[in-house]
């Protein structure tokens, strides 16, 4: 992982790097499968149908070769262009495919197709283990008789532009899909599945994860909607009741928070975790976190969640995490001590390649050297390019998991020593 451009000689950037590595290692896809499977037992004579769906689907595929092996006689994986592991090539008998993302579209509904091919294709009784993390729900998708392609882009649009809170929106998009809100869960029914999952919703609640892939919700919500959105709802029959795999959570985000807090005290640092998770307008939570950093006592404080953006039409390049840092570093002008990193735990953020950013004091000082102003690219959301400017984006690659949000602020001089672990 880097910051990038390397315009930065700051041990404070190194440390806070480390801690997100730490962060986004703890719940790796590969590595908490793996530990799960070998924690629990499976049975050694049985063969496995393997489904894996998410932006970290590739690495918790890899995590069930691991440990079953030749005992995999077929799979599906789904992920996001260019977060699929080469190493999977190795399994010829596990087919990889992949959907669109953010929206959902033509590649989204032909793997949607498969997963429900391959759900009814399995022998009843048969062992299946389903993966799922967060990203499943653009990634996938077959509609319901009624609901068209049209609707599936105008229902992703406002997904991304809404501001609402992504239980609404994975609840709303539950309700259009065919394999969403337990459906997939009741097309297999007949086998012997179990779901393994990695949280990217606040309250891991397997009826949100992946919109539902695994489980149906208890309870129907009722938030207030457009006027479209609540039209298309209405043409929609409801999932079916209590449909639901036996899941266990295997990543979250309090697990990547515990994970960053255990190595910046071993290297010496007092570190405190900020609650509740972040939500809400990503602004005004930048302003929380600001206020938090600059008056409690501690070097460092972790946060995470997943904020919102409510989009202007016009959009320009960036994400929550970049929105998020643009505008927490418009609150820190002048704090020589602070340096903070805000990124998604998947290693994106938004319509970009970038996972967030890394700021400082001075990083408005040094966005402003090159014309470009905060509050419009703010107001545009249009992040990247400032934060380009002034040399903050940081850039990691897919990371095998997506658990939210890490935001990490580090209260040191920077000429004070910081150990080694």
């Amino acid at each position: 992982m880097r910051d990038t451009p390397a315009l930065h000689a700051d041990s404070r950037r190194a440390l806070l790097l480390d801690l997100y590595a730490a962060g986004c290692s703890a719940v790796n896809g590969r590595r908490t499968v793996r530990a799960a499977l070998n924690a629990n037992g499976h049975n050694r004579a049985l063969d496995w149908s393997l489904l894996a769906i998410g932006k970290a689907a590739g690495a918790m595929a890899l995590g069930a070769l691991d440990v079953l092996g030749a005992q995999v006689k077929r799979g599906l994986v789904v992920s996001r262009p260019g977060h699929l592991d080469l190493e999977l090539g190795e399994w010829p008998r596990v087919r990889c495919l992949t959907g669109d993302h953010p929206l959902p579209g033509a590649a989204s509904l032909a793997a949607g197709s498969e997963l429900l091919r391959f759900a009814a294709e399995t022998p009843a009784g048969a062992a299946v283990l389903v993966c799922v993390s967060g990203g499943a729900s653009s990634l996938v998708e077959v509609l319901l008789e009624g609901v068209t392609p049209a609707d599936l882009r105008s229902l992703g649009e406002w997904a991304l532009s809404c501001g609402e809170p992504i239980g609404v929106v994975n609840y709303v998009r539950s309700r259009v899909s065919a394999i969403k809100g337990g459906r997939l869960a009741a097309a297999l029914a007949h086998t012997a599945a179990r779901a393994l999952l990695i949280s990217d919703v606040p309250g891991d609640d397997p009826a949100v994860i992946g919109s539902g892939l695994a489980a149906s919700a208890v309870t129907a919500m009722a938030p207030p909607l457009p006027a479209a959105i609540s039209a298309l709802l209405a043409r929609a029959p409801p999932a079916p009741p209590g449909a639901r795999l036996p899941c266990a959570l295997v990543g979250t985000l309090a697990d990547a928070l515990a994970a960053v807090t255990r190595v910046a005290e071993a290297r010496g640092l007092s570190a405190r975790v900020l609650s509740p998770p972040a939500s809400g307008p990503a602004a005004q939570a930048a302003s929380r976190f600001a206020h938090e950093l600059v008056l409690a006592p501690g070097d460092l404080l972790v946060w995470g969640g997943e904020t919102t953006v409510q989009l202007p039409a016009s959009v320009g390049r960036g994400g929550r995490n970049q929105h998020f840092a643009l505008a927490l570093a418009e609150q820190i002008v002048g704090h020589a001590d602070l340096v903070i990193l805000a990124a998604g735990t998947d290693g994106s953020d938004g319509n970009t390649e970038d996972a967030g950013a890394i700021v400082d004091g001075q990083t408005v000082a040094r966005g402003a050297s090159s014309g470009l102003e905060v509050d419009a690219a703010l107001a545009g959301a249009n992040a990247a390019p400032y934060l380009a400017a002034a040399g903050d984006l940081l850039h990691t690659g897919p990371t095998g998991t997506n658990v939210g949000d890490l935001v990490i602020g580090l209260r040191r001089a920077a000429d004070s020593a910081l150990e080694e672990n």
